[in-house]
């Protein structure tokens, strides 16, 4: 090969670690992205809407249904007695989450019938047309009602506990007892819920499903229609948001969809709007954390007991684990020498709340940041420092296990702190804020440094796992296929460079397909950050395979040893040749040669006892640190983000552009968490914030006016994971605490930092003006 041919086929296209555009961003862009509601309609589709209770918490007396069925273009109306198999969609086998209610109905909105007609609009206008009688019941719908009446849990709660906590609590020099509320969120994805389901021979049915979790609703809807999995393809090829709203909220309107197709012989489609997507479907939990911490005069913990009560919904759905990761994350990066930490699953007559971004984590992570403040404001300090004087050791210390054993090996929150402290500035500038905030009577300013450390994995150990499909054709080209769900994120971008890395062939040789439970089964849910660590590997190992096959094959024909055959950039070293990718996948083939591989991976490592609240249930964390500077208009409440710097570490990144992008929005989104979405049930305990006009998401123009994002590019991950990266969906959303940390200070300014403004979140302006006015009091 000459030096201008060697020159243009030194590197591929879209290697691993390489800032590789979104396969679909310019689909999205144009437009051209092909969303369920894009696929044409297949001939005869009929569309379905649902009747829903208009009462928190009552009995069904009577339903009449004759003026819906009497409608023009209805074409059925089903109830809870039409399902041929089991009236339940719950996740988890739980039975207590009804597709259809019967008698009962515990939440305002709660779907009772399903009305399928010719057109959308004719089935949503029949399904207001019911006569409903119902006795009403007691109901409460949030966590101090539930309290106050002595509600039930969901599901168990759990415990964690290091140490004589109770005991320790009465020696340390001080000692703060406190209850912060921490608010809920919608989701708020782009594409609501959607389900399409095609009707086949015997008992076959097809469903596309806006879902992060093909195979559970593969699984739910056999056991609605009461027909076995092999029966029920379900197909994802993106969507248009999750995180993770749709873990297990798909469900229903699958069931649904696959229900009424087979009933029916014709297919069926079911698109909530944006209204009654919000009213019927789970959000992130609510929670309150009451809280005892003893300290000493350095600031240093010294015993810290806490529960953290949730609002949980009528049903169980995921509140269990999800208030089992908020215990996990409760010591954010600090050491507890002596911890109790307690959980309460709260049953509300609400939406049954769900998975969302940090699943539980963010509320736990920012109970803990809660505790630091309220030990700084005591003693007069910086935050920071006393951050610093907490943080977990390095390894070897006396100072690196858990609330729940499991012992930090792998700690750079230091020096990942450290950096951003001095890359931003913190110290002068704080200093500056705080001789601003001494001549501004109306215009506060304040500026907070935190930190992040979150566990990656399931904490359920079975779904650490994942499959993957790869054939390469005679033409070189390369089909890829894995139990991951696309929804924006770019896992189908990241897996895709794993196998072109693999192969050293062009990414676009690389064909993405759509998820499918007939490719690839039993998959795991998209979710708990750990997507591209499991189906990235899941290809790899697929490769591997397919690799030695053909190593094998150039060893016999070529008659050479295997370490004279190597895979360079779209081409194959065999001894002294050089043959281009293609031509050496087709002598491969007419060699009878395996082309196809099924991979699998799972997480080594881990493992957890619940029960026990023992071991080691995360295979690595991931870290990062933000600093936050806001101004706050004392007379009104109202504030501007002026500036964010972060630095998150990705271990080796394997898509830099992508993880920015993560990065940025989790941060925006966690930001929207902290200070605009305020979640509110009337007295009636009907949700009023379920549309854009009372339910405020951040805007593009809410960002920090200053925003600097870095990766700690100096940062592997010490775990084999797949090109030595680290998770980054989730961990990044608590980068928005430093904003909540920093309106914190703003308002404890006007009472010269002497005390903690114990602000609740979100920290509306509302929230914020109030608590200035409590401060200006004292």
């Amino acid at each position: 090969m000459d030096k201008a041919s060697y020159e243009l086929y030194k590197y591929i296209n879209g290697p691993m670690h390489q800032p590789l555009r979104h396969d679909s961003a310019h689909k999205h862009v144009s437009g051209s992205a092909e969303y369920i509601d894009d696929i044409p309609e297949p001939a005869g589709l009929l569309h379905g809407a649902l009747g829903m209770a208009d009462r928190a918490h009552a009995e069904i007396v009577s339903m009449d249904l004759s003026a819906v069925k009497a409608y023009p273009g209805v074409v059925c109306v089903l109830t809870g007695k039409d399902v041929p198999g089991v009236n339940d969609v719950s996740s988890g086998g739980h039975h207590d989450e009804p597709l259809l209610a019967e008698t009962k109905v515990e939440f305002h909105g709660q779907p009772i019938f399903a009305v399928i007609a010719e057109t959308r609009d004719a089935a949503r206008r029949a399904a207001r047309l019911a006569k409903v009688e119902y006795n009403d019941l007691p109901f409460w719908t949030d966590v101090d009602g539930a309290l106050e009446n002595g509600a039930p849990l969901v599901t168990s709660g759990m415990t964690l506990k290091r140490g004589e906590p109770e005991e320790e609590l009465a020696k340390a020099e001080h000692r703060i007892k406190g209850t912060m509320r921490i608010g809920g969120q919608e989701h708020f994805y782009l594409e609501s819920h959607i389900a399409l389901a095609v009707p086949g021979e015997d008992e076959d049915v097809t469903v596309w499903s806006s879902t992060q979790h093909p195979s559970e609703v593969q699984h739910i809807v056999g056991h609605v229609l009461d027909i076995p999995s092999h029966a029920i393809t379900v197909n994802v090829r993106r969507m248009g948001g999750g995180f993770g709203g749709k873990e297990t909220q798909g469900n229903q309107f699958a069931a649904l969809a696959a229900l009424a197709a087979k009933k029916l012989n014709r297919a069926v489609k079911f698109r909530p709007d944006r209204d009654e997507d919000m009213t019927m479907t789970g959000k992130r939990h609510d929670f309150r954390m009451d809280y005892d911490v003893a300290f000493d005069k350095e600031g240093r913990l010294h015993a810290m007991v806490a529960n953290f009560a949730a609002r949980g919904g009528y049903s169980a759905d995921l509140s269990g684990p999800v208030t089992d990761r908020a215990l996990f994350h409760a010591d954010s990066s600090y050491f507890y020498p002596h911890v109790k930490l307690t959980s309460q699953p709260l049953k509300t007559h609400t939406v049954s709340n769900t998975a969302y971004r940090g699943f539980g984590g963010p509320q736990g992570m920012l109970g803990g940041e809660r505790i630091i403040e309220e030990i700084a404001y005591a003693l007069g300090k910086d935050p920071l420092e006393i951050r610093k004087a907490n943080f977990y050791g390095d390894l070897g210390s006396d100072r690196v296990l858990t609330p729940y054993h499991q012992t930090v090996e792998d700690n750079i929150i230091a020096r990942v702190v450290e950096e951003l402290e001095t890359s931003c500035d913190y110290q002068a500038r704080r200093k500056a804020i705080i001789e601003f905030n001494r001549t501004s009577p109306i215009i506060r300013k304040g500026i907070a440094l935190t930190p992040v450390k979150f566990g990656i994995s399931f904490t359920l150990t079975a779904f650490n796992q994942a499959g993957a499909l790869v054939h390469v054709y005679q033409d070189g080209s390369i089909h890829l296929n894995h139990g991951g769900t696309e929804m924006g994120q770019g896992l189908y971008t990241k897996v895709a460079q794993v196998i072109a890395d693999s192969f050293q062939v062009d990414v676009e040789r690389v064909k993405i397909t759509a998820t499918t439970t007939g490719k690839v089964p039993n998959t795991s849910a998209t979710a708990a950050s750990s997507g591209t660590d499991l189906n990235g590997m899941a290809a790899y190992d697929a490769a591997r395979q397919i690799k030695e096959r053909l190593v094998a094959f150039a060893v016999e024909k070529f008659e050479v040893p295997p370490d004279e055959v190597e895979f360079l950039p779209n081409r194959v070293r065999v001894g002294s040749k050089e043959i281009p990718f293609p031509d050496f996948v087709r002598q491969a083939y007419f060699a009878r040669v395996q082309l196809s591989a099924a991979g699998f991976y799972k997480t080594p490592k881990i493992h957890w006892d619940r029960a026990a609240g023992r071991g080691t249930p995360f295979y690595y964390f991931a870290y990062g640190a933000s600093c936050s500077e806001v101004s706050i208009d004392a007379l009104t409440g109202e504030y501007l983000m002026d500036r964010t710097d972060i630095l998150h570490d990705v271990g080796k990144s394997l898509n830099p552009a992508i993880d920015i992008g993560q990065i940025e929005g989790g941060f925006v989104q966690g930001m929207g968490w902290l200070t605009t979405e305020e979640l509110w049930w009337d007295g009636k305990g009907r949700l009023r914030t379920h549309a854009p006009s009372t339910y405020k998401i951040p805007l593009a123009s809410d960002r920090p006016k200053i925003f600097n994002t870095r990766l700690a590019e100096w940062s592997e991950n010490a775990e084999p994971t797949i090109g030595r990266s680290k998770a980054v969906g989730e961990p990044p959303f608590m980068l928005a605490i430093s904003v909540l940390e920093a309106l914190s200070m703003a308002v404890a300014s006007v009472a010269d930092y002497k005390v903690c403004p114990r602000l609740d979140a979100p920290a509306t302006p509302e929230r914020v003006l109030m608590a200035v006015e409590r401060l200006k009091a004292i």
